[in-house]
């Protein structure tokens, strides 16, 4: 079972979400691969998160999160003890986002989008200072990335396996040139079977 969480202000409708849900379905696999469209609220969109795997056995997951997703797939792994695929994460999103403390619209829609002081709390209540077993992370990092630091997330998640890209964008516009490794990471080989 694959979750994958979307980054802020994004969508199920996002680049590397869309990829990576197609080639679930070409698998025959598009049953195991979950991308909900998540609530501004943190507190909210890991308790949506929380819903949707629940009685998930941990060895049969990954939750794959791209920015701000990959924040809460942080917070996810060390709870659930699943796997995590983390795709350009935000590592200190209390401090990213206070800026963006307002009403603005969602990337993919004109959608009115509010991000509340309060949510400045709820994310500081899912930081996670350290990583407790680093085998269970893969992170992917483009040092082209124009809203975070890759090196603050090289950082974050030492000892994990990691993939830095040379140049690239935050929205990692070559994917889909990782996506098969990422699949394996998350137990999914070529051919569509599932290998955990």
């Amino acid at each position: 079972m694959i979750l994958y969480l979307h980054g802020f202000r994004s969508s199920p409708q996002s680049f590397k979400a869309r990829v990576m849900g197609q080639r679930m379905a070409e698998l025959g696999l598009q049953d195991d691969y979950l991308c909900p469209q998540l609530p501004a609220s943190p507190a909210a969109a890991i308790a949506l998160a929380g819903s949707l795997v629940a009685g998930v056995d941990p060895a049969r997951l990954t939750v794959v999160g791209s920015s701000l997703g990959g924040f809460y797939a942080t917070w996810l792994a060390e709870h659930l003890g699943c796997r995590a695929v983390l795709l350009n994460p935000a590592v200190k999103p209390p401090r990213d986002l206070e800026s963006y403390v307002g009403v603005s619209t969602q990337y993919h829609s004109d959608e009115p989008f509010e991000f509340k002081h309060e949510y400045i709390g709820e994310l500081r209540s899912l930081v996670v200072p350290a990583i407790s077993r680093p085998q269970r992370y893969l992170l992917l990092a483009a040092t082209g990335d124009e809203v975070l630091d890759w090196r603050e997330m090289v950082a974050h998640y030492p000892g994990a396996r990691q993939i830095v890209i040379q140049g690239s964008d935050h929205g990692m516009a070559e994917f889909v040139d990782y996506l098969d490794e990422v699949l394996a990471f998350c137990g999914v080989a070529p051919a569509g079977k599932v290998l955990r």
